[in-house]
């Protein structure tokens, strides 16, 4: 590896052990076996090397998530099924020991204190909640509309920044698979039968989950 790998990695072993307040450009330099000249000619600055360190993190771990694809999960794209699976493996990265979700809630407690992380992983949100809607509903990431990461990618990730501050507070009460499934399957049935809509085009126009035999 060159040293913009071994930056990167280092970064990833510092955040993991000591978060991102308490690491140094030192740490950083100590950890990946490179100098001080390297983070900023490679990332500009520590706390950029930080935001992409986090990113890469997150990456690493998203293949627990669940595929797009039908045939990878055998759950039907868009159904309650899918949902339910797809939640469930989220959730399980987040009891495991050493679980990064951690770092998230880091970022929303320090933000002011971390201005250039901050800033970095604001824009990088967005692609994440373009990644998580084809895990749930099918499709490609490059093919997701813009007006879908405006609503559906936004009600993923508001879900998910939820679940992580349970699980980071108190994981013994936090909200597993089982029960979010629940309440959705709640919202769907109480959508359709107000009168207004039905419950199928409740759930794909409100959270993008149509309710499948079985599921309710």
């Amino acid at each position: 590896m060159g040293h913009r790998e071994d930056l990167l990695e280092g970064a990833r072993r510092c955040l993991l052990e000591k978060g991102f307040a308490r690491t140094t450009a030192r740490d950083i330099v100590k950890e990946s076996g490179t100098n001080l000249a390297s983070i900023g000619y490679h990332y500009g600055s520590k706390d950029t090397l930080l935001a992409e360190a986090y990113i890469s993190v997150v990456e690493g771990i998203s293949d627990d998530f669940g595929a797009g694809g039908e045939a990878a999960t055998g759950t039907a794209p868009g159904s309650l099924e899918r949902f339910h699976e797809v939640w469930k493996n989220i959730i399980g990265t987040m009891g495991t020991p050493g679980s990064p979700w951690h770092l998230s809630m880091e970022i929303v407690a320090m933000g002011d204190k971390l201005p250039g992380v901050r800033d970095h992983l604001a824009k990088a949100q967005r692609e994440a909640a373009r990644g998580l809607i084809p895990m749930l509903m099918g499709g490609l990431e490059e093919d997701v509309p813009e007006a879908d990461v405006d609503t559906l990618g936004k009600f993923y990730t508001t879900l998910m920044m939820g679940i992580i501050a349970q699980w980071t507070f108190d994981s013994e009460t936090a909200t597993g698979a089982d029960e979010l499934t629940e309440g959705l399957r709640q919202v769907i049935e109480a959508a359709g039968g107000n009168g207004k809509v039905s419950g199928a085009t409740a759930a794909e126009t409100t959270t993008g989950v149509t309710a499948v035999e079985g599921s309710s």
